[in-house]
């Protein structure tokens, strides 16, 4: 039996498998919305979304670190207006995504160190969205 990947991808870049797929369940493909009409009649629309699925990617307290310069590369993605990437999670899974339009990126560094190195340890969330 092999053993699983020890990081997600993201492009070419590696980032921690430790970092979750918060939002994994809060999105439906199918979309409802209903109203009453004039003469108090429900009506219902419903329609399949095509794209836009979230996926937040978020490390814990103890778990899925990005070294600074990870961390930078990731930045340097992000910075692309139109570009989308290749997700490929640990577990196998596969999603072609981009950088979701506000906030894409949140990193706090762990401690807090006056002069990080480049191997320096940050806790992230990074918000996709499926195309």
């Amino acid at each position: 039996m092999s053993t699983p990947p020890k990081f997600h991808t993201l492009g070419s870049l590696q980032i921690p498998r430790g970092l979750v797929w918060v939002d994994e369940f809060g999105w439906s493909r199918v979309d409802r919305a209903s109203e009453h009409g004039t003469t108090g009649a429900l009506l219902v629309d419903v329609a399949v979304r095509q794209a836009g699925r979230p996926i937040t990617l978020q490390a814990d307290s103890d778990a899925g670190w990005m070294q600074r310069s990870a961390l930078q590369a990731l930045y340097a993605m992000a910075e692309e207006p139109t570009a989308t990437y290749a997700l490929t999670l640990a577990d196998g899974r596969s999603f072609e995504v981009m950088f979701a339009s506000a906030d894409p990126i949140a990193a706090q560094p762990v401690a807090r160190p006056e002069l990080p190195r480049q191997q320096h340890p940050y806790s992230v969330t990074i918000k996709l969205i499926e195309v």
